[in-house]
């Protein structure tokens, strides 16, 4: 067939993403002499005649407003030019969304599509030049040089794969043979597992076939199965006497609780949970054979009563594929994370992202070779991540990133996430012979081949061209998908047992749900042709469930995946003979005894000494303000806000916290906090914090271990929680340890730490995930162990840092400390219990521990949100100030109390101040605020000043009257907020129905547009609601969705409904791009757009927005905004990265005189603003909201589903967007 091909690229004015890496190529790179760039995108499609394809480059791959296309490939030549793909195999969300959206606009077969990228560079360059802004741009992991001719097909065409062959003579091999072999296939394992395999395999009088040694290496991997953690320490030496005191104190309990188990790391790790848990300490803990997630039960209020929920909470690390792909190794990290307690069958709401760099600001000359630069990583890993949980709709309450310089041996990125199920709806059940097991979900492809033992594995110079093939890439829309199928109450009661597919692929997935197994490997659906048995094995291609259900139940259950646009699929059956077998192609390519994989390989023993710990060096600071400045200007004291903010800290309306409180929004959290996803709303609601400093744990692993620990749970308390109640769960991330015996006592000595801090705390570590291959050459990351901590408790408990007011007494609360320098247990649990006690009498306005900077720097974090001063007693040392504070908190108080030391108080003045030193807040705010602003900008230079006040009273229309209006909500891949939409309007008194489009075929894609044309004939409301429809591809946003309302089946449903019905529409963010981009608004009808058309393009600062925003009422024509009035002022949520409204003065002035502009972004003052700070995506005139001439077809940026009384409590002013009630009331 046909293939053709396209160019699009932005007009001049919204060429942003050009600008910035001419920006990056010149400052960063030095190459001065470039004086533009531009950036075109080249679309190759089959399958469609000349009119399908023009009206696909009309409607889906470029957009009038904003894009120039064209059909003749622009001047190239290598001096100056280059053009890139991504590698086959490798998932392209760009083209995928392109397809889909062709589809929808043709309603035939989804066409085969193929991206690239053409570079252009103009300026005094030289070819030199422009092979090293290709060497900048390039990551050969995902992407190659494309080639510039048109291909005459994009069929993949592969031959007939071959059977894996069969290793003959592997069990003679010698040591020679042994390495060779290792090397050839690229096996993780070590040489005496091979010789183990060669003696079983000899047991059983044959050799392996390939696949089944690539199974094994997958299995046995350290990423799997924890192989350095499972490592017998044989013989222990401590040079560290609080070391020593813990390693006896432990192998006392070992023998009490688990006499005659060897000693290992995993055993230090989980000792303290299994002695409490045996001691019956541990009462919340839900035990299951099926270890998807940590796991606590929790008892809920509800509407219907005291319900029991099972919390769960996992911390999941991508350190090896971020530091070699940093978009899809971060995105795949959380989906990652996200998939284990999703795979527990609980609906995933929240994350915690607390991540490890070098320095990023430093110049790409001074790039460690072999290495990509650490700004490209820290930005790369920002936005894949940011990616992957926004579109999936996760709410990321706290992000952190950690630098120091022994992360430049390998980036640390962790995703910890929470999630939570009504017990009643979770079966587990032990899998029975004659069950299935159906995959759910994303299709397989070479994608990840060789993840998890690559992972495994030291870094070095060679690994980002090597292990191309280990890292995967997320498909964040299908994973939304498979949550919105496991909050099915039917769905979660017909499955048994379910594993996520990670590292490991499908010998692992379903290799370790049961037992006995048998798996027909040609019956994985697959992305293309072309694989042989062994990749379909191991593939880790994302978005993938194995579940196990009863042979009778597999059709309900393919049936109801259906209905979410899931593809599911019967791959293998439960036996009883405790085999795992694979077979492919009419041959058994795997048998493996279970009792053979579940050795996990050789027996490994290792010694391990533990050496002294070094002091840190006492804080040196010459006076109050001079401490402040250096702290605000150092990498791990600065402002993170321009970091955090491209992550969706609102999403599912339920966040306590947000990332940076106060009116001004800029006091971080000690905490993250958010509701229970309890359908009809509940006050229970989860916390999460975490603990570490890498100074502190290079000095002493010991004391690094211990103190993570202790600030995990003084951030707790800090926040309102009763620790006593709290759980951990570990992040262990380490030098490769090889065999020396010293660099194995790092991970000992800081589990020891961990170990006592536990024992010592009452609480326990329920899960962690361990990390041991933190190398590179000779560099090596610090000893690392995260401690996260959470609990369950009331959102009415809540505290926050951030300053409230002047006259407020501060006190620190400080425990003693033993011979060490740590803090006494007993004295630390009395500072958490009188916090407690005095927050649930209503004592405590603000609280905070010290951390990074200690007392000084907590202030003056404390005092940033609400511009309130702080005076501290002049008598306090600076070394006090400026030193470690481990445990104690910093309370303001309601009323003076006899309680701790009295540090001072809070002033009206901004100012902090220590005795007669001071500083002004926004003197400490300009190096706070300026030290990452090249890597994560917050700010744009130039864009201020005032917009122009449109005030435009209406009296509001009305429709029929009718009881309870119904509303049609529809659901596209990548929509995530019609879960809150639907809830909002049942609260409103609304009847609301979320219809899923399903188009895994073209007569679902038929179905789908006549199930929602009827659908939205029944209804009287139409919202479209957030997400990220398609994944905002192709390059844009709402094109999934308006190449649906295209349909003409739709338009004509639409027309019934504005035309006839004279019903309502409303979008709202992805909804209101969709809207404008049809002219729904501003015309009430699908109009043509052209070049001169109102659009919403890219936000101006080039990144995702969210963030709480003032939203000025400017119009009440429409009945969307009927409770308001002129002038009122609502606190909204907002999460975008493409809400600028781009529109000529002459049609804005036409707008506003219609009254047609129904809200703008407006400032303190209520005034409508231009300011970043205010307008978060440079909109013209500040414009938040349009609607159609009448008002009924409304659009806007701000989410008034997650504005809801009792969120975001540290921040004032939010109250309920009366939106929804007043569409209601249009039919009252």
């Amino acid at each position: 067939m046909t293939v053709r091909r396209v160019y699009v690229q932005k007009r001049p004015g919204l060429r942003h993403e050009a600008e910035a890496l001419k920006a990056e190529l010149r400052d960063f790179l030095g190459l001065q002499g470039i004086t533009d760039v531009q950036m075109i995108n080249r679309y190759d499609v089959q399958g469609l005649d000349e009119a399908a394809f023009e009206q696909a480059v009309r409607h889906v791959l470029s957009e009038p407003q904003t894009d120039e296309w064209f059909f003749e490939q622009p001047p190239m030549d290598a001096a100056h030019s280059f053009a890139l793909e991504y590698l086959p195999g490798q998932f392209d969300q760009r083209a995928d969304s392109a397809a889909q959206c062709i589809q929808l606009l043709t309603m035939g077969e989804r066409p085969l599509v193929r991206t690239a990228k053409l570079y252009l560079l103009s300026g005094d360059i030289t070819q030199q030049d422009t092979q090293a802004a290709l060497r900048y741009v390039l990551n050969p992991v995902e992407s190659r040089v494309a080639d510039l001719a048109l291909p005459a097909s994009l069929d993949i065409r592969a031959g007939q794969p071959e059977q894996p062959p069969v290793l003959m003579g592997f069990r003679r091999m010698d040591a020679q043979a042994i390495e060779a072999l290792r090397r050839e296939h690229e096996l993780a394992m070590e040489e005496d597992d091979i010789r183990f395999c060669m003696a079983h395999f000899d047991s059983i009088g044959r050799d392996p076939v390939l696949t089944e040694m690539k199974v094994i290496d997958t299995y046995w991997s350290d990423h799997c199965r924890h192989t350095t953690f499972l490592t017998e320490l044989t013989d222990v030496r401590i040079d560290h006497p609080a070391a020593q005191a813990a390693w006896q104190e432990y192998k006392q309990v070992h023998d009490a609780v688990r006499p005659g188990r060897p000693h290992t790391l995993m055993d230090v790790a989980t000792q303290a949970a299994s002695a409490m848990h045996k001691a019956g300490k541990l009462p919340q803990l839900v035990d299951s054979e099926e270890n998807n997630a940590c796991t606590i039960r929790v008892t809920a209020d509800t509407a219907e009563g005291p319900q029991d929920w099972l919390l769960l909470f996992k911390n999941e690390t991508h350190n090896h594929p971020t530091e070699i792909e940093p978009f899809g190794g971060a995105a795949t990290c959380i989906g990652g994370a996200i998939r284990d307690p999703l795979s527990a069958r609980a609906y995933v709401y929240a994350a915690m992202r607390v991540t490890g760099a070098a320095d990023p600001t430093v110049p790409i000359g001074d790039t460690i070779p072999g290495k990509l630069p650490q700004r490209q990583i820290v930005t790369g890993a920002a936005q894949g991540y940011a990616s992957y949980g926004n579109q999936i709709g996760l709410a990321t309450g706290l992000v952190k990133e950690i630098y120091h310089p022994g992360y430049a041996a390998k980036r640390m990125e962790i995703g910890a996430v929470l999630g939570a199920a009504q017990e009643k709806h979770v079966r587990r059940e032990r899998p029975a012979p004659g069950d299935v097991v159906l995959l759910v979900g994303g299709r397989t492809g070479r994608d990840g081949i060789g993840g998890a033992t690559g992972s495994s594995r030291a870094h070095t110079v060679d690994s980002v061209t090597d292990c191309a093939a280990q890292v995967q890439k997320g498909n964040a829309p299908e994973e939304r998908k498979l949550q919105r199928l496991f909050l099915n109450p039917e769905v979660s009661r017909l499955i048994k047992r379910c594993n996520d597919f990670g590292a490991g692929g499908v010998s692992v997935a379903i290799g370790e749900l049961t037992p006995g197994l048998e798996i027909d490997l040609d019956r994985v659906p697959l992305k293309y042709i072309g694989l042989n048995g062994t990749e379909i094995a191991i593939s880790e291609s994302q978005e993938r469930m194995a579940v196990v259900v009863a042979a009778q139940d597999a059709d309900r259950f393919i049936a109801l995946a259906g209905e979410e646009n899931l593809e599911a699929t019967v791959v293998a059956r439960v036996t009883d003979d405790e085999t795992l077998t694979m077979r492919w192609q009419g041959s058994t390519i795997v048998s493996l005894s279970r009792a053979f994989l579940d050795t996990n390989g050789a027996p490994k023993q290792m010694q391990a000494a533990i050496r002294p710990g070094k002091p840190l060096p006492p804080a040196r600071v010459n006076s109050f303000r001079e401490g402040l400045l250096a702290l605000a200007g150092d990498l791990n004291g600065c402002s993170g806000r321009g970091l955090s903010e491209r992550f969706d800290a609102t999403i599912g309306a339920a966040s306590l916290l947000m990332p940076f409180g106060g009116a001004r929004q800029l006091t971080p959290p000690m905490a993250m906090a958010h509701l229970l996803p309890v359908p009809g709303g509940t006050e229970t609601c989860s916390f999460m914090s975490y603990g570490f400093d890498p100074v502190v744990s290079q000095h002493d692993p010991y004391r690094g271990g211990y103190l993570a620990v202790v600030e995990a749970l003084a951030a707790l308390a800090a926040t309102g929680v009763d620790t006593r109640g709290a759980y951990l769960t570990h992040q262990e991330y380490f030098p490769k340890p090889g065999q020396d015996p010293a660099r194995w006592g790092l991970p000992l000595a800081a589990l020891l730490g961990a170990f006592r801090a536990q024992m010592a705390l009452g609480v326990a570590a329920i899960g962690g995930k361990d990390s041991m291959s933190g190398s590179f050459n000779d560099l090596d990351v610090p000893p690392t162990l995260v401690s996260f901590a959470v609990a369950a408790g009331k959102a009415g408990d809540v505290i926050s840092p951030e300053l409230k007011q002047a006259g407020h007494t501060l006190v620190w609360l400080r425990p003693r400390v033993d011979e060490d320098g740590l803090p006494v247990p007993e004295s630390l649990l009395q500072v958490f219990d009188t916090a407690c006690g005095m927050m649930r009498r209503g004592k405590v306005a603000a609280a905070a521990t010290p951390r990074f900077g200690g007392v000084a720097h907590a202030l003056a974090q404390m005092a940033l949100g609400n511009h309130i001063g702080v005076r501290v007693e002049g008598n306090i040392p600076l070394t006090e100030l400026f030193g470690s504070a481990d445990g104690s908190l910093i309370l303001a108080l309601t009323e003076p109390m006899d309680v701790g030391i009295r540090l001072g108080e809070t002033l009206a003045e901004p100012v902090l101040r220590h005795g007669d030193d001071a500083l002004s807040i926004d003197d400490y705010l300009r190096p706070y605020e300026a030290r990452l602003e090249p890597v994560f900008p917050s700010r744009i230079p130039g864009q201020a000043g005032p917009a122009p006040v449109i005030s435009s009273p209406h009296k509001p229309i009305k429709g029929v009257k009718l009881a309870k209006p119904r509303v049609l909500i529809p659901a596209f891949p990548g929509t995530n907020c019609e879960i809150d939409t639907a809830r909002a309007f049942e609260r409103a008194g609304a009847v609301p129905e979320i219809i899923i489009l399903r188009n895994l075929r073209p007569e679902m894609v038929q179905e789908s547009v006549l199930r929602a044309a009827k659908a939205m004939r029944n209804s009287q409301i139409v919202l479209i609601p957030g997400g990220f429809s398609g994944g905002d591809e192709p390059d844009g946003s709402g094109k999934f969705i308006t190449s649906f309302l295209r349909a003409e089946p739709m338009r004509e449903a639409l027309d019934d409904l504005l035309q006839q019905r004279l019903g309502l529409l409303g979008g709202i963010c992805n909804g209101f791009q969709a809207l404008i981009k049809l002219g729904l608004v501003p015309h009430g009808r699908i109009a043509r757009a052209d070049a001169a058309s109102p659009t919403l393009s890219h936000n101006l600062i080039g990144r995702h927005q969210s963030r709480l925003v003032r939203v000025r009422v400017a119009s009440t024509l429409s009945p969307w905004f009927s409770r308001r009035r002129v002038g009122d002022v609502q606190l909204l949520p907002i999460s975008h990265g493409e809400g600028r409204l781009i529109c000529d003065e002459a049609q804005l002035a036409r707008l506003a005189e219609n009254g047609q502009i129904a809200a703008q972004y407006a400032d303190e003052q209520g005034l409508p603003s231009m300011d970043i700070a205010h307008n978060p995506n440079g909109s013209a005139w500040a414009v938040e909201a349009l609607t159609s001439p009448d008002g009924r077809v409304m659009g806007r940026m701000g989410h008034a589903e997650r504005a809801l009384p009792g969120l975001y409590r540290n921040v004032p002013g939010l109250d309920l967007d009366p939106m929804f009630l007043s569409a209601v009331d249009y039919y009252s």
